[in-house]
């Protein structure tokens, strides 16, 4: 076999355990647009994805009223109103805290740093408590405009943002930022027109996590928002499950497929620069 044929199949061979390994990692999510069109029986009679008998009725029940004045489409937007705002402050907040560290020599840096990372390493469920009895004093519990969600990204309290965009820093040549300070650039004007142009596709890559993490998030609502009208579409996929009367499992899934469908349509337009990020990552420690 010469050169070129064994590079051929070589490449033909990955390309098929790509797209076998692809299909198996995608089926689950195909799987579901086709269990949201069956019925109880038929979603736990097989694996296939056809439905033999079509019912939108899962459609249906979705689009109803559960739990008072709330309906899918009004716990969507809920999810935005925390989403959004925790998106720009995380990326705003983890920017400006990364680039002090990675630039700037201060008393107890080192220490500072330390203690930022070793928050990594705190469980979630380990800061419930304090955070509830604190928040609560401020009077943030359940508040309209979700201050207890929202407030604390302002702080850069999502250290993995901080230390991975400080890692992006450290492969950014430090000329350019002498340069920028020769054409009269202060730090602030340096970070907002060589540090953050240049940052672009981490930025990216942390305002995407921090979307998919937020658009999940099922323990901070449940903790902190206490108004059935102010759900997440998280909260409110989970209220609709009725224990007594039974599930309805296509319109569960239903709810689930039509609370995604934005969370997938910003991955797809966004994954370019979410690649070139992750990729850019791996470049350098």
């Amino acid at each position: 076999m010469t050169r070129e044929m064994r590079v051929k199949v070589n490449t033909c061979i990955r390309y098929f355990v790509l797209i076998v390994v692809g299909l198996v990692m995608i089926y689950p999510l195909i799987w579901m647009v086709g269990a949201t069109f069956k019925s109880n029986n038929e979603i736990f009679g097989g694996i296939g994805f056809w439905p033999k008998n079509p019912t939108l009725s899962g459609y249906k029940s979705a689009l109803k009223s559960y739990g008072g004045d709330i309906n899918i489409f009004k716990a969507m937007l809920n999810t935005y109103e925390i989403v959004l705002p925790k998106v720009v402050f995380t990326v705003v907040s983890a920017t400006i805290t990364a680039y002090g560290f990675a630039r700037f020599q201060f008393r107890g840096k080192n220490l500072l740093f330390a203690v930022l990372m070793s928050t990594l390493f705190l469980p979630q469920v380990v800061l419930n408590v304090p955070q509830f009895i604190m928040y609560n004093q401020f009077g943030w519990i359940d508040s309209p405009i979700y201050l207890a969600l929202v407030i604390p990204a302002l702080f850069a309290t999502d250290t993995y943002f901080v230390f991975m965009l400080i890692q992006f820093l450290r492969n950014i040549p430090k000329e350019l930022e002498e340069a920028a300070e020769i054409d009269g650039c202060n730090s602030f004007k340096t970070l907002i027109h060589v540090i953050v142009p240049m940052l672009k596709p981490s930025i990216v890559s942390c305002a995407l996590f921090q979307f998919m993490w937020t658009s999940n998030d099922f323990m901070g609502p449940l903790l902190y928002v206490n108004t059935p009208g102010r759900y997440p579409a998280s909260i409110f996929v989970k209220m609709s499950m009725d224990a007594d009367a039974g599930f309805e499992w296509n319109r569960v899934l239903a709810m689930s497929l039509i609370s995604i469908i934005p969370s997938l349509i910003v991955f797809f337009l966004a994954q370019d620069s979410f690649i070139d990020g992750i990729a850019a990552g791996g470049v350098k420690g």
